[in-house]
């Protein structure tokens, strides 16, 4: 899962950055609310952190700013500014949750993997498409009731897979749900996930869609 963090306190950005990988997350860390507004304009994110005291622009206002553009990522404000009329206006903006500083990281990726799952209609913390199911907060899979192990790599895709299952996602979109910034990507990564996938868990769960992408399947495809 890979998420934007958005925090110019360089202490608290690198503790907040190596407690969410530790959580299994792919994290990219900018400082300063312009910078922000052009990330989360990019929609390639599973969700945002963003803290509201930014240097150039306040969070509250780029906040306003991308959903104004209709960006729907799901966006949760860590900030120091505990006053109810302050939570108020953030979630009447557009937050869909708040943070207090300071921050318990259990249960700030907790949050996180709550917030993605309900934008992808998914209310509980397990994920299952016919015979897989996927363990997002103890990173377990199993496939007809057996254990299954992956790489980081293939997890991440995985679950971006079955968030999105019977959605056609094409390489590109792959590549930026499980790789952050400055990672190395062979130009057939996707694919060598892929395959492996298909090794553990079966090859028709995972369908190619000629020159579109790939699909994880809730049942019988029909392309």
């Amino acid at each position: 899962m890979r998420v934007l963090l958005v925090e110019d306190d360089p202490l608290l950005g690198d503790g907040l950055r190596a407690g969410l990988r530790q959580a299994g997350m792919q994290v990219d860390w900018v400082r300063d609310g312009k910078a922000a507004e052009v990330e989360l304009r990019s929609q390639s994110y599973a969700a945002a952190v963003l803290d509201l005291g930014l240097p150039f622009k306040d969070g509250i206002d780029v906040l306003a700013s991308v959903r104004r553009a209709g960006v729907k990522l799901p966006v949760l404000v860590l900030t120091a500014r505990d006053t109810i009329p302050e939570r108020i206006r953030g979630l009447d903006i557009g937050a869909d949750d708040y943070v207090s500083k300071p921050v318990d990281l259990e249960e700030l990726a907790a949050r996180l993997r709550a917030l993605v799952r309900r934008a992808h209609g998914q209310p509980q913390e397990r994920l299952e498409v016919q015979d897989v199911m996927l363990d997002l907060a103890a990173r377990l899979v199993f496939c007809g009731g057996a254990s299954v192990s992956l790489s980081t790599r293939e997890f991440d895709l995985l679950h971006t897979l079955m968030l999105n299952a019977g959605r056609v996602m094409s390489r590109e979109q792959l590549e930026q749900a499980v790789y952050g910034w400055g990672q190395e990507i062979e130009s057939n990564a996707i694919e060598v996930h892929i395959h492996r996938l298909r090794a553990k868990l079966g090859n028709e769960l995972i369908k190619t869609v000629r020159g579109v992408g790939y699909v994880l399947l809730r049942g019988e495809f029909r392309p």
